[in-house]
């Protein structure tokens, strides 16, 4: 309990941030879909998110080693709050897609701020348990956001405000806390065709767990809305995909241990392709429930093993460049699928998400099936041990990851000498050097 009580402030503010986080998510592709924007424009938005996600892994780091990170965090909440205040302000399609990628951007930056946090204050022995805690946390909060839109949902303001009050507090535990600020993030380095050549198997799933996962976050609920008519009753559909990931990704992952997890991963995307196509043809909220758990607990795990995967065919120095490669690729598929699933909808003029989702986790199941073992492949016996892992992360998070060595000496980014003698001046807190 100890490694809790050091790092318990940036556990509730995890909290705070990723309940506020699951909540916008859900409800934004709803009230865009309420005042009258096309499914492409949604997925175009949902889209533009997952892009400035990916521009935010890249920038944030050096805007910390600028200002440091209590004055970084409040800055992206500043922005996020100001962004989403805009959007019930507008009906234009090219607001909503501009004012989702500043929030990608600032949510991964208040992710990077946190995590390389949690790192720095853990010691090397608890960290692998920090990170389980902080992935639980992750996974609770936003299913709890899913909860809070259900009972406010009829209010769009009271929504927003609520919304508005949970990032709001996110900014309150790290403002107080007493915590030594750590020394700034490392550059979030990324090679996707060194991914690719280490696994052409870590490479496919990364890419389709952003596919699937994305364009369910993205379009899912818009889908329920349209099948049931019943837009309150969406929340709970993405809960129990959610809850129903959670609760399976452990005994999957300890499975992954002893099979070889180019099968696993096979098996995860035919199960998600099976359970999109029931949730195609389900109509009555029963069968979507049931549907959603199914769907949740494939698809939700196919990050968790493929990041497993990756880090089998990795040397450890190289587990974090790796690791950022393999999530920032599922947010790369995620901005695909969000984008041409949306367009699809519209073009059809039925509702055939699930039915694309099916056949697009069959081609991906056979991709990986078809693969032989690489040059880097290692037999089941010498595979990593596993570690949950939920891609509602940013790079930093992977510094924590027992699989992980130590940060290459290019890059450390060097605080700037005159922001760090400001902060000591103002504050209490203090920057360690880089190390």
């Amino acid at each position: 309990m100890s490694c809790v009580r050091s790092v318990f402030s940036l556990l509730l503010t995890t909290a705070f941030l990723l309940t506020g986080h699951g909540l916008h998510m859900t409800f934004l592709p709803l009230m865009a879909s309420e005042i009258g924007l096309s499914q492409t424009v949604i997925g175009l938005s949902g889209s533009a998110y997952f892009v400035g996600f990916i521009s935010g892994a890249l920038v944030t780091p050096h805007i910390i080693a600028k200002v440091g990170h209590i004055r970084s965090f409040t800055t992206l909440m500043a922005v996020f709050l100001c962004c989403f205040q805009v959007l019930p302000m507008s009906d234009a399609g090219w607001v909503w897609i501009l004012a989702r990628f500043l929030l990608g951007a600032v949510m991964c930056g208040a992710y990077t701020v946190v995590e390389s946090w949690l790192s720095d204050q853990a010691d090397s022995r608890s960290h692998g348990r920090v990170l389980g805690i902080y992935t639980l946390v992750v996974l609770g909060a936003m299913a709890a956001g899913q909860g809070i839109l259900g009972l406010t949902y009829g209010d769009a303001a009271q929504v927003f405000a609520v919304i508005s009050i949970l990032i709001g507090c996110a900014i309150i535990p790290v403002s107080l806390t007493s915590s030594l600020a750590p020394a700034p993030v490392p550059a979030t380095r990324i090679d996707f065709m060194k991914l690719y050549r280490r696994s052409h198997t870590a490479f496919a799933g990364a890419l389709g767990s952003g596919v699937v996962i994305g364009t369910f976050w993205t379009l899912g609920a818009v889908h329920v809305v349209s099948v049931t008519g019943d837009a309150e009753f969406a929340p709970m559909f993405i809960a129990v995909s959610i809850l129903g990931g959670a609760l399976v990704q452990y005994p999957i992952g300890i499975a992954s241990d002893r099979i070889d997890r180019r099968h696993v991963l096979t098996f995860l995307c035919a199960m998600s392709s099976l359970s999109a196509l029931y949730l195609s043809a389900a109509t009555d909220t029963t069968s979507l429930l049931i549907g959603a758990a199914a769907f949740g607990a494939a698809s939700n795990s196919l990050y968790a093993i493929s990041l497993a995967k990756a880090a089998d065919n990795s040397e450890r120095d190289e587990f974090v460049m790796i690791g950022s490669s393999v999530l920032l690729l599922n947010a790369v598929g995620a901005a695909i699928g969000s984008f041409i699933f949306g367009w699809a909808m519209r073009s059809a003029e039925g509702e055939i998400l699930f039915t694309l989702m099916a056949i697009a986790c069959a081609l991906f199941a056979a991709f990986i099936a078809i693969q032989p073992k690489g040059a880097t492949a290692v037999s089941t016996e010498e595979q990593s041990t596993f570690v949950p892992a939920t891609s509602a992360t940013a790079p930093a998070a992977l510094q924590q990851d027992p699989r992980a060595g130590d940060i290459a000496e290019e890059d450390q980014l060097a605080p700037a000498e005159s922001v760090v003698s400001t902060a000591e001046e103002v504050s209490d807190v203090e920057y360690s050097p880089a190390a």
